[in-house]
């Protein structure tokens, strides 16, 4: 009974710990709004006429425009997996799911890097697979 309260206690805390990700992957996501903005200033022509006289190409607003937004999206889209493996965390469900999101988050370093291996190790235990009601393969 001890390590059934002991992985209940490290689920828990492996939600909050996704929670916090999340939102630190949301929040540097947005960076490229940045240049996002630079991006939509070439293209409207609110740099046309500064230092030289000369406008900046067109192409390379949506260059600016493009890859930032490019970026953004893949950054909220992957803080919103984060967040889900929590939650299912939480609710004890998408095992399978929550083990993907952990590899990829393994690629944040570091703290995704700790949160990926952490999470990886506790649901690797028989104990917590049958907590996820996943039958045991032998492994």
């Amino acid at each position: 009974m001890d390590h059934d309260n002991q992985d209940a206690e490290q689920l828990r805390l492996l939600s909050i710990f996704h929670y916090i990700v999340a939102g630190m992957l949301a929040l540097f996501s947005l960076f490229p709004v940045i240049h996002l903005a630079i991006g939509v200033g070439i293209v409207t022509g609110a740099f046309d006429g500064t230092g030289t006289g000369e406008a900046p190409p067109a192409f390379m607003g949506w260059l600016f425009i493009a890859i930032p937004l490019a970026f953004i999206a893949f950054g909220l889209t992957m803080a919103a997996c984060v967040a889900l493996a929590g939650r299912k965390l939480t609710q004890r469900r998408g095992h399978l799911f929550c083990l993907v999101v952990a590899g990829v988050e393994c690629c944040f370093f570091p703290f995704g890097t700790v949160l990926g291996v952490l999470t990886i190790l506790v649901l690797t235990r028989p104990t917590v697979r049958q907590a996820f009601g996943v039958a045991d393969s032998g492994i």
